[in-house]
């Protein structure tokens, strides 16, 4: 029983080793997997900002010049 020890013991410090590094690499794997499918989810909102902000870009732009024209439609009534 002694001489079975010492291998027993090792032998379980050597799984308890693999199981802590299998767990880690699992771990990882699952934080990589949650953060792509952030970056993901990021990209898409980014896409989504970005047509919105041109939409409002060109509203914005519409909006100024139509309000320059009143601008000096105004400025031209006062004038009067």
């Amino acid at each position: 029983i002694n001489f079975h020890l010492p291998g027993d013991i090792e032998n379980q410090v050597e799984l308890e080793e693999k199981t802590r590094l299998i767990n880690q690499v699992l771990e990882l794997q699952n934080t990589l997997e949650d953060l792509s499918a952030r970056v993901d989810a990021v990209k898409e909102e980014n896409l989504k900002l970005k047509s919105e902000n041109q939409v409002l870009g060109q509203y914005i732009e519409n909006l100024m010049s139509a309000s320059s024209v009143f601008q000096t439609t105004d400025s031209k009534s006062k004038r009067k």
